[in-house]
């Protein structure tokens, strides 16, 4: 099965508020935008579960989840729902930043992993979000940001996406990405 497929809307249907993820990917040495990469994400639907995983029944789905290739000033667009949660981690979206490969037959081929790394959420989003349905159905405790290592490691409020809009409406959602192009960092 292709989880790298590219495509703009990953939402296969699934039930949220709608997220718009901006991303801008840059070279972080020579602070230009970086043409051409792909950013890859991953994350839980509203009711914590992930596509592609037997554990959760959805092995072979593919739904949030998928490519989008970073256009001349290095923005990747990605329609998407904002993430759900589940015990143990805080709200994120799993990212992982591709530079070489190429677009082929709609699936990303080649290249290097460069970057590999987490989107995180204000909790004030969280909150807003979280108390509305589908996501206020999930019975499952929250983690905070503040009590995730990871959220520590991947730089704290600097990991957040900056949101606007609100949980009535839906959200876009921006972030930069200072990524070394050359660089190929251990599997996590």
């Amino acid at each position: 099965m292709a989880l790298d497929r590219i495509r703009r809307d990953i939402t296969e249907g699934r039930p949220g508020i709608p997220l718009t993820l901006k991303l801008r990917v840059v070279d972080v040495k020579k602070c230009r935008p970086l043409h051409g990469a792909a950013v890859d994400i991953w994350h839980c639907d509203a009711g914590g579960l992930y596509s592609d995983e037997s554990s959760n029944g959805t092995a072979g789905q593919t739904y949030l989840r998928g490519v989008q290739l970073t256009n001349r000033k290095g923005y990747a667009t990605i329609r998407t729902v904002y993430p759900g949660h589940y015990t143990g981690r805080a709200t994120h979206i799993h990212l992982k930043v591709h530079i070489g490969g190429r677009a082929k037959g709609g699936t990303l081929r080649g290249g290097d992993v460069s970057h590999t790394g987490q989107l995180f959420f204000a909790e004030s989003a969280n909150s807003s979000v979280y108390s509305l349905a589908p996501y206020s159905s999930d019975t499952a405790q929250r983690t905070l940001n503040s009590s995730d290592s990871i959220y520590s490691q991947a730089g704290g409020t600097s990991s957040e996406v900056t949101l606007r809009g609100s949980a009535s409406s839906g959200f876009v959602g921006t972030i930069v990405l200072g990524v070394n192009p050359k660089a190929t960092p251990a599997a996590v």
